[in-house]
């Protein structure tokens, strides 16, 4: 530590009251002289860039890099981390580029840095857009480097703890942003005990009336608590002794933001969350865990289903411990955990407590195999979409997981509370959430959108050909089942997109005695970089999303020499109802097989058909540019929605008669509506699926034979 010491010593008083004095202690104990000498020559360049520089609080800038570093010196981390602490804000805040930093400190030291910096010198839309930007390259960074989020998380602690030099709007902003994002990720990591000062600092500044209320509350029932967690230790102490268990006893000390949100979430009141005990027994080993577990319930009486077994089955960020409550004196609950050393390191520091970089030796319930896994999910979750919704489902994706089911086989799925069976399909391969068109739940034949709950056998039924609903994404609630289902749908919609493109664009060119086939593939590139296409699919799919119009599109693909003159008859494009979500039907007059229709090219949603006698019939003929003749096709294999309007009298089971009549018919009924017109009578509006005019015409003959129906027609809006 020579050098260490002979460069503090020539340090003036003022720089070494920045905190450097304090890291170097936190070093020696456990780095190499060599380290800790590369550690110093970081901060000599830190200090040197950052010369000048103040915080808001007006303190030499550099005292931030220093405590960002001593933090994660406190929890062991190797000299590379260290490094990157110090040098963190170099890149953003003086200038110096990424390569220097790579030249004097290697390009590990110069990686973390990066992922670390925020976008600054790249222009968004919002500031909401900038920060989420920032944040997906963080996530991203950390999945080929996880320490780039220790040296974030240590950052925004030291933030944390001088928030209130800020102005109240910033200072409100930082915290909920620390309380949604960062203390989060932590847990999701297992680093409780940063976790813990990032919840209880950004709620303090959130809501600082909030927590002097319940900081008071805490401190008169920790006075009043006292004695009595003095007796129920000394009677674990006594039963452990006699059972010959080497155990520590100790007083679990509650947290203020962990009090506020229990009050929140169950709807308790402060009292009945203070008023329980908390108790840590600490002991060697794993089977001295469960024995200890039958010496508390000899000294107090257990609560039912209040056992958990976290060892067994680890939480997702790879906390064990074993948790049960007890009737403690006078009734009270004494909630206890019993864990080794091991685990308690682990559930203090996380994937900080034994740093595997980079290793695959790590055991299987460790917080590092369970970051992976989940920095593993992020890169599946990111596929498309923007920064703004990448974060969103990343929040959704951070809180800890309630329930725990199993497959056939007896493997463990961990899944956030409300977990749906197509959760737990995509949760098992995004293939099988694809694929899945059945479940069953302990044997059982369930809806796919059943909740599964603790301890429950799922099994996924899968078809060949299937495809995801867009309806699942109305009942999903994890991040990778919704991420995947969209994914799915925007790659369906754009193929869909390109085929009635092709087959629009077909359609005009009949025009000129043309197909798509026969056009030159050297005008067909001219109109490509004329349009701005990247390629022929490209051009389909605007077409059949409507934000092109195929006979304009025509036009420009005509041979020069091409007169109209020699124009033909477009033939009206065929309607089988089988297009997908680029063909849809207008809900204002409901067309059906049979009716003589029109197409209209809606922009991003592709063709709308409608009825030739609808309602908005003189709003489109505003724009006979984007009208397209269409024709059902003569054999259509499914049903349509068709809405009717019965005028009855009022009379007690009318609905309830004119619905079986409606039955009778072989007719499904989607929807019913009653509207009362005065006390003789009322309308009934069906909503019916029908496969054409001739099966509607049988509903409505049937229902015109009943006695108690005045009138019956087809809604016409």
């Amino acid at each position: 530590m020579d050098y260490a010491a002979s460069f503090l010593a020539r340090l003036p008083k003022r720089k070494r009251s920045i905190g450097l004095d304090r890291l170097n202690r936190r070093m020696e104990k456990y780095l190499p002289a060599e380290q800790v000498a590369q550690v110093m020559q970081a901060y000599e360049f830190a200090a040197k860039a950052h010369e000048g520089q103040q915080r808001y609080s007006g303190e030499p800038y550099i005292s931030h890099p220093v405590a960002v570093a001593t933090i994660l010196a406190e929890l062991k981390l190797d000299a590379q981390t260290l490094m990157a602490a110090l040098l963190h804000d170099v890149i953003e805040d003086t200038g110096v580029p990424k390569a220097d930093i790579a030249t004097m400190f290697g390009a590990e030291v110069a990686e973390l840095v990066d992922g670390v910096s925020k976008l600054d010198k790249v222009e968004f839309r919002s500031r909401a857009e900038a920060q989420a930007e920032s944040f997906r390259k963080m996530l991203f960074a950390m999945v080929g480097d996880m320490r780039v989020i220790l040296v974030k998380l240590a950052d925004r602690t030291h933030n944390m703890r001088t928030l209130w030099i800020m102005p109240p709007e910033k200072r409100r902003r930082i915290a909920r942003e620390t309380l949604e994002i960062y203390a989060p990720i932590a847990n999701r990591l297992g680093m409780n005990a940063i976790r813990l000062e990032l919840e209880d600092l950004g709620f303090r500044c959130l809501y600082p009336n909030r927590y002097r209320v319940l900081e008071r509350a805490l401190k008169r029932a920790q006075g009043n608590q006292k004695q009595v967690l003095q007796k129920i230790g000394k009677r674990f102490e006594e039963g452990l002794g006699e059972a010959r268990i080497e155990a520590r006893v100790a007083g679990r000390e509650k947290h203020i933001y962990s009090i506020y949100r229990k009050m929140r979430e169950k709807k308790r009141a402060l009292n009945e969350i203070v008023d329980v005990y908390g108790i840590r027994i600490i002991v060697e080993s794993v089977d001295d865990c469960y024995r200890a577990l039958g010496v508390v319930h000899k000294c107090y009486k257990p609560m039912p289903g209040r056992f958990k077994d976290y060892i067994a089955i680890p939480r997702v960020n790879g906390y064990q411990s074993l948790h049960t409550t007890l009737f403690g004196p006078g009734g009270l609950p004494c909630e206890v955990q019993i864990r080794t050393d091991d685990m308690d390191h682990i559930a203090e520091s996380g994937i900080a407590a034994h740093w595997l970089y980079k290793s695959g030796s790590a055991a299987a319930g460790q917080p590092q195999v369970r970051a992976r896994e989940w920095l593993a999910s992020l890169m599946e979750m990111e596929e498309g979409g923007s920064s703004e919704e990448f974060l969103e489902s990343v929040k959704i994706d951070l809180f800890p997981d309630k329930t725990y089911v199993f497959t056939p086989k007896g493997d463990i799925v961990r899944l956030p509370r409300g977990a749906t069976c197509v959760d737990f399909a995509y949760a098992v391969h995004t293939g099988v959430g694809n694929r899945c068109v059945a479940a069953r739940v302990d044997r059982r034949p369930v809806p796919l959108r059943t909740v599964l709950k603790n301890g429950q056998t799922v099994q996924i039924v899968t078809a060949r050909g299937a495809s995801p609903n867009p309806a699942w994404v109305n009942f999903v609630v994890t991040a990778k089942a919704r991420t995947a289902i969209r994914s799915f749908l925007k790659n369906l919609q754009r193929s869909e997109a390109a085929d009635l493109g092709r087959r629009l664009l077909d359609n005009a060119l009949r025009e000129f005695k043309l197909t798509v086939r026969k056009v030159p593939a050297e005008r067909m590139q001219a109109t490509l970089d004329l349009l701005g296409c990247n390629n022929v699919q490209e051009l389909y799919e605007q077409i059949g999303l409507g934000e092109r119009m195929a006979a304009l599109v025509a036009r420009r693909l005509l041979p020069d020499d091409t007169g109209e003159a020699g124009a033909g008859q477009a033939a009206p494009l065929a309607i089988a109802g089988t297009e997908g979500m680029v063909v849809t039907y207008g809900r204002c007059c409901h067309p059906i097989p049979g009716d003589t229709i029109f197409g209209y090219l809606s922009a991003g949603r592709g063709i709308v058909i409608h009825r030739e006698d609808c309602g908005n019939l003189a709003e489109f003929r505003k724009q006979p540019d984007k009208w397209v003749a269409v024709e059902w096709e003569s054999r259509l294999n499914r049903t349509f929605p068709v809405e009717i309007r019965a005028e009855v009298q009022n009379r007690l089971g009318v609905l309830a008669a004119v619905a079986a009549n409606i039955s009778s018919t072989q007719t499904n009924i989607e929807h019913v509506q009653v509207v009362e017109r005065d006390g003789d009578s009322s309308s009934l509006i069906f909503l019916l699926q029908v496969d054409g005019r001739d099966q509607l015409e049988r509903v409505l003959r049937s229902i015109r034979t009943m006695a108690e129906v005045l009138s019956v027609a087809r809604t016409n809006t």
